[in-house]
């Protein structure tokens, strides 16, 4: 009897064994078909191990977003008919998406040709920041080196090639994290003032005449890379101020001499402005544009001078506080 008992529990152990097996199998391919294309597989073959990780519903973590954006899409689609079109934007897509997996970011979705992605779930990373600065810098010479293949590709074909720019938004706060969605369909998304500030951040972009803009909290977890501070703005839909930057380049180029004299020549940009001193600003933007030309910033100094123009016409109050408010997304 007692033999008998030992079996039974001993088939009890096997099966149940079996059947935690299998579970774990299944909850590591799900995994990996959920994330294995929007995920490093490193970052994938750790969720697999702890499926946990992954919250029905939503949890609450500092991520760092990224939306990035063709800019005058509409114009360049006017050369291709729509499978042609596909093939461009696949063509973008890829090298960008290979890039921002390489940094251990999430590709969340592809809106027509923008990317929203972030960083930090669904798996830890420490350096989530840094990480998505280093992404948009190499996406950045991405680009660049795509543009030339179809510049060659356009000249073969004896047609007008018309460069593409992209707009790219970094900020990083705290986000609701998660599966979501409805009954017939969940996504692994995010949800969060932070995630609506960083697509405001790639709108203001353009009209900054800058390629990046970042948020404060990204500049703070990432202070050392190449940054110029922008503004204070309050962005579209926003009642609150927030000091915006764009990104340079690296932690290399911060350290340069010639950046750290842009560095200077562009405070005392930002001082002159602020004091409304906007005789001071022509002299201040006269010495730092010609500073920020090899570093792509040269035409951020319009910004401040149309502004200018606009506020000697119409001057502002003397106790005014330097923060502009955006009308546009």
């Amino acid at each position: 009897m007692a033999r008998l008992h030992g079996l039974a529990l001993a088939a009890v152990y096997v099966t149940w064994s079996a059947i935690s097996f299998v579970k774990s199998e299944v909850e590591k391919r799900n995994v990996t078909e959920a994330f294995g294309k929007s995920l490093h597989p490193k970052l994938v073959a750790d969720l697999a191990k702890h499926p946990e990780r992954l919250v029905l519903g939503g949890e609450t973590r500092e991520i760092t977003i990224l939306f990035c954006d063709i800019r005058g899409f509409t114009t360049i689609s006017e050369q291709y008919d729509a499978q042609g079109l596909t093939g461009v934007i696949n063509r973008f897509l890829t090298p960008m998406s290979r890039i921002i997996m390489e940094r251990f970011g999430y590709i969340d979705k592809y809106i027509g040709d923008c990317i929203m992605a972030f960083w930090n779930a669904p798996s830890d990373d420490a350096d989530h920041a840094r990480n998505a600065c280093r992404t948009i810098l190499e996406m950045r010479m991405s680009l660049k080196a795509l543009n030339e293949t179809w510049r060659e590709e356009a000249e073969a074909e004896g047609r007008k090639h018309l460069p593409v720019n992209i707009g790219m938004g970094l900020n990083t706060g705290p986000c609701c994290v998660g599966y979501m969605g409805s009954d017939q369909k969940l996504n692994y998304t995010t949800l969060g003032d932070d995630v609506n500030l960083s697509s405001r951040l790639e709108g203001q972009s353009k009209a900054y005449h800058v390629d990046t803009v970042i948020g404060p909290r990204t500049r703070e977890l990432a202070p050392d890379f190449a940054a110029l501070e922008l503004d204070l703005i309050k962005v579209k839909g926003k009642t609150k101020p927030v000091r915006i930057f764009t990104l340079v380049d690296d932690e290399k180029v911060a350290a340069s001499p010639e950046f750290r004299t842009l560095e200077t020549a562009h405070k005392s940009v930002l001082d002159a402005y602020r004091r409304q001193d906007w005789d001071g600003l022509d002299k201040a933007v006269a010495l730092a544009r010609p500073l920020g030309q090899p570093f792509r910033v040269a035409g951020l100094y319009d910004v401040y001078l149309e502004r200018a123009a606009a506020f000697r016409a119409s001057p502002l109050p003397v106790d005014w506080d330097g923060v502009f408010t955006a009308t546009s997304k």
